[in-house]
């Protein structure tokens, strides 16, 4: 089927679902109330002092949700530093994007250098007001997102764009690959693709994507941020000796998993034997940490049910040390918080990196890595195929599966040493691997 076939019928099936996805931010905002709030924008709709001053230039970059907006980080200052004069608008899909994007770049939005929107839905119209309100020069679009009507609409307005710390799974790139010659032209439609590696960069030449180079992963170019370490830090002390093992950004179905996991490490811990050497160690503790908040409450009914002693990160408070013997007590602690996945790493000993205990693609194990802390890995990274084969192969993590977690937990908190290498490795790692925002700076060039 021909393109010009393909998109028509795309553009019209934008048209029948446009209520549906009205009617879905509405249902999704019962659990997460952002979804009722800016929808004009999805619309293509935008307040009249969200405008670039006249004569003045735009900057666009796209970060879906947050992990794109916090791997943005780097390139977003640098375009700033780079183009003093130029407004940056930075657009989202996700409420939680969008907060995350507030946290992030509070510098830049108090100067008046940055502004936060929604981007449309995929539909001509919608974009090109959007395009009329902002008058961006260049759009770089982080990582994924591939919108056919965004690709045509920026080519037909002259709006460069960019798909920038670009990444295909191969299983993506065979499902892109059952749409023939029309992927191509969709590929074919960024004027550059910045890939986050050799791999992903020839996947996405296959699928006709033009001009494409592998600068390397931003998410190693995100500094930590010193106030959440020494929030973790004071987490730890007020837990105290006990080892913490952190499940980050764990997705449907998995805590089930781990719970189950956990709960047979812990019998495991009673029923070894102490002796004078061993003394029995104090029980470790499970910091669960779901990716979505609205499945916060859904992941608290279930520690509840496997009868575990759970606290709630929400209740401790800022003063970590005025709880230290509600901790004493807790077997899990959730971690029901947005932005500050650093202060977890910071206070754990063994990080678990979600979405991988399942085929849905793995979470970023980077962050983990250069906090220093020793990492688990599921079969299932298969969006971030590169980093963890060399996360893997430097010693920085392990690989496990839903079978051997327990064994695999068990034997990790019992070897200090191999702690302790595992974390040096990953810091070595994590360093080893910066320079891609510089990489992604240069290979763009000057957006005019």
């Amino acid at each position: 089927m021909s393109y010009f076939l393909l998109y028509a019928i795309y553009r019209a099936g934008w048209w029948l679902a446009l209520p549906v996805a009205l009617l879905r931010l509405l249902w999704r905002s019962r659990q997460e109330r952002g979804y009722r709030e800016h929808v004009a924008e999805r619309l293509g709709c935008y307040p009249a002092a969200s405008a670039p001053r006249a004569g003045g230039e735009c900057l666009w970059v796209h970060a879906v949700s947050v992990g794109e907006t916090r791997a943005a980080e780097p390139l977003v200052h640098g375009l700033a530093q780079r183009h003093p004069q130029a407004t940056i608008l930075l657009t989202h899909m996700t409420p939680t994007g969008r907060r995350t994007g507030a946290e992030v770049y509070a510098d830049l939005i108090a100067q008046g250098r940055l502004t936060q929107a929604y981007l449309p839905y995929d539909m001509p119209i919608l974009l090109r007001r959007m395009l009329r309100h902002f008058r961006p020069r260049l759009g770089l679009v982080m990582e994924t997102e591939v919108w056919p009507a965004m690709i045509a609409v920026c080519k037909a307005q002259g709006v460069k764009l960019m798909l920038a710390n670009a990444r295909m799974s191969e299983r993506s790139k065979r499902r892109a690959q059952r749409f023939g010659a029309a992927t191509r032209t969709v590929f074919g439609g960024f004027d550059q693709v910045l890939a986050q590696t050799e791999a992903d960069a020839a996947r996405l030449r296959e699928l006709g994507a033009q001009r494409v180079s592998a600068t390397g992963n931003l998410k190693f170019d995100v500094a930590l941020k010193p106030e959440l370490s020494a929030r973790g830090e004071a987490l730890k002390h007020a837990i105290g000796a006990r080892l913490v093992v952190c499940a980050a950004s764990t997705r449907h179905g998995e805590e089930t998993l781990i719970l189950s996991a956990w709960s047979k490490v812990l019998a495991h811990l009673k029923r070894a034997a102490p002796t004078q050497e061993n003394p029995p160690p104090s029980a470790p503790l499970l910091l669960l940490v779901p990716r979505h908040p609205q499945r916060f409450d859904e992941a608290a009914s279930l520690t509840k049910s496997a009868g575990f002693a759970l606290a709630l990160r929400s209740d401790l408070g800022a003063d970590f040390a005025a709880q230290a013997q509600r901790l004493a007590q807790t077997e899990v602690l959730l971690g029901d918080s947005m932005g500050e996945m650093a202060m977890y790493y910071a206070a754990c000993d063994i990080a678990l990196i979600g979405g991988s205990l399942l085929p849905l693609g793995g979470q970023n194990l980077i962050e983990a890595c250069a906090s220093g802390k020793p990492v688990l890995l599921g079969p299932h990274m298969f969006n971030f195929a590169q980093a963890s084969a060399d996360a893997l192969a430097c010693g920085a993590a392990l690989r496990m599966d839903a079978e051997s977690l327990e064994a695999t937990l068990f034997h990790l908190l019992g070897d200090a040493v191999q702690r302790a290498r595992m974390g040096e490795a990953g810091l070595a790692f994590a360093q080893a691997h910066r320079g891609a925002a510089l990489r992604l700076l240069q290979a763009a060039g000057a957006p005019y």
